[in-house]
């Protein structure tokens, strides 16, 4: 396998996971993606989740803006993180806002303590406890058999897709109110970034939890723009979709998760996207 940097091949070998040279940040527990990065000012920083870490890809989209713009951009972003992570983890605010500019990926709603469940603080896609609530309005449902977020979404939008639009609701509001936490509490310039095979749907649109960013729509997200100081929808092209996991790095255990997560071609759309926006809001 191969992708291409500039004018540089990368070359992979089939079968072979990546090193992601993982590492932490002062005294956060959060692992991130390395190579680990000095916080010297000027630098820019990426917080989000799976996509914004790069999983199975070589260079992720940070890397690609850090090597096109020449300025330092630290990746914080963290595996299936959910919105809490961030905002409960002084170290990664302090980095934050010690950035000349922070993109903050969109990520799903799925993975946020709310008052029908709770999530692992630090792994937001695991599934800790229901509330006698939820377990109320899903008497059939057994609840100890989930440990993931997403698994449970979506088995209980099987079993009564009417009763999950409360669900639903109680989620988006939890986003609308975290995201905008979040934004708000990093001090400097901060872009949000959609990252998706699609636009964001309508707020009318059919509420289903399978699209990611899980239940997230542009109504949402309109409802948190004043708390940033630029909105990037980047889009990405059929030719970036229909790459698959062909240039891609995992072992064969691993496929089914990298059939779930954006390729290189994708990520250099979202570098390519990112240059023009960070230059115009950075003055450079």
């Amino acid at each position: 396998m191969k992708f291409w940097v500039g004018g540089m091949a990368y070359a992979y070998p089939s079968g072979v996971s990546l090193d992601y040279f993982p590492c932490h940040y002062g005294t956060s527990k959060l692992l991130f993606r390395g190579p680990k990065q000095a916080l010297h000012r000027p630098y820019c920083v990426a917080v989000g989740g799976s996509e914004t870490y790069g999983k199975f890809v070589g260079v992720p989209f940070a890397s690609l803006l850090s090597e096109t713009s020449d300025r330092t951009v630290v990746n914080l972003g963290c595996m299936n993180a959910g919105i809490d992570v961030f905002l409960n983890d002084p170290e990664v605010m302090g980095i934050a806002s010690g950035a000349d500019l922070t993109i903050v990926q969109i990520v799903g709603a799925q993975n946020l303590s709310n008052r029908f469940y709770a999530v692992h603080p630090r792994r937001n896609d695991r599934f800790l406890r229901a509330s006698p609530q939820l377990q109320n309005i899903y008497r059939e449902v057994d609840f100890t058999e989930f440990n993931f977020t997403r698994h449970m979404l979506q088995t209980l939008f099987q079993v009564c897709p009417h009763r999950f639009a409360d669900l639903a609701l109680e989620l988006q509001t939890t986003w609308v109110d975290r995201m905008g936490q979040l934004l708000r509490g990093i001090r400097g310039k901060t872009l949000l970034l959609w990252m998706s095979d699609h636009p964001p749907p309508a707020a009318d649109a059919a509420v289903t939890p399978y699209p990611d960013p899980v239940l997230v729509h542009a109504g949402m997200i309109n409802d948190v723009r004043s708390n940033t100081n630029a909105y990037l929808e980047v889009v990405t092209s059929r030719r970036a979709n229909a790459e698959g996991i062909e240039n891609m790095r995992f072992s064969e255990l691993e496929r089914p998760a990298a059939e779930g997560v954006p390729g290189p071609l994708a990520h250099a759309e979202v570098a390519r996207a990112l240059h023009d926006a960070v230059n115009h809001l950075l003055g450079t």
